[in-house]
């Protein structure tokens, strides 16, 4: 099994006991293989799993799916990682969107992705117009994120073409996420769960889809009712203790 899962409000979320639960699964069944799938950069994620109590995934996918890194050896994950880079217009994304009305700048480090934060002043149609005469992509989430990407790169591209690395089949994968920058894992087919407390609009998305449990707890807590929800991952629960 693989667990595909968002950091903030998700894995990072839920109560004290779920969180408990879910880390113990995950340090003591080494079937489990964990994967990061988040929008925050490869600096903070480091700082985080300074934190001993956080199973260490072995790969991680970071800046909403523009870079891939294997954390044993901290190297990129190639091709994966070339094929981004081919596709970023580099400094001239920021230079263009300094014409759009209300975009405040992330000051952090990013490669391959430019992020900004928006309200309900920004034009967003604008920015959305002047990424795509980049050949990039513009993804809203939490009401209040905006990051430009390159075309066609996002969460549920990067860890397919990882899962295609890893010869991995997608029957074995668990993605979980919290809001709209996540949807794209549950658009590319794979066994997924809306945590508990997501995003709306995220909720709203992906209603329809027959493969994606919509959790009734948040963060950690709804990450296990979905391995107990779906029988493949239940397995792994039967083995606790």
């Amino acid at each position: 099994m693989l667990l595909a899962t968002d950091l903030d409000g998700t894995f990072l979320g839920g109560t004290p006991e779920d969180k408990n639960r879910l880390y113990t699964l995950l340090h003591h069944n080494k079937q489990i293989q964990l994967v990061f799938v988040t929008g925050r950069g490869i600096r903070s994620v480091l700082q985080l799993l300074e934190d001993t109590t956080l199973p260490r995934p072995e790969y991680i996918i970071c800046d909403v799916g523009a870079t891939v890194t294997h954390l044993p050896t901290l190297s990129a994950v190639e091709p994966v990682q070339g094929n981004i880079a081919a596709k970023w217009p580099g400094d001239q994304v920021r230079e263009t969107l300094k014409t759009v009305k209300g975009l405040l700048h992330q000051e952090a480090h990013q490669q391959y992705r430019c992020s900004y934060y928006y309200d309900e002043g920004t034009d967003i149609d604008g920015a959305r117009l002047l990424a795509t005469s980049l050949r990039c992509d513009l993804v809203l989430s939490a009401g209040k994120y905006l990051d430009i990407l390159p075309a066609g790169v996002n969460k549920g591209y990067t860890l397919q073409q990882l899962l295609e690395v890893l010869a991995l089949p997608h029957q074995q994968v668990l993605v979980a996420g919290d809001s709209m920058n996540d949807y794209s894992m549950y658009a590319t087919g794979f066994k997924g769960v809306v945590v508990g407390d997501s995003e709306p609009e995220l909720v709203k998305q992906t209603a329809a889809m027959a493969h994606v449990l919509q959790a009734q707890r948040a963060g950690a807590g709804g990450i296990l009712e979905a391995m107990e929800y779906f029988p493949e991952f239940g397995i792994y629960l039967q083995k606790e203790g």
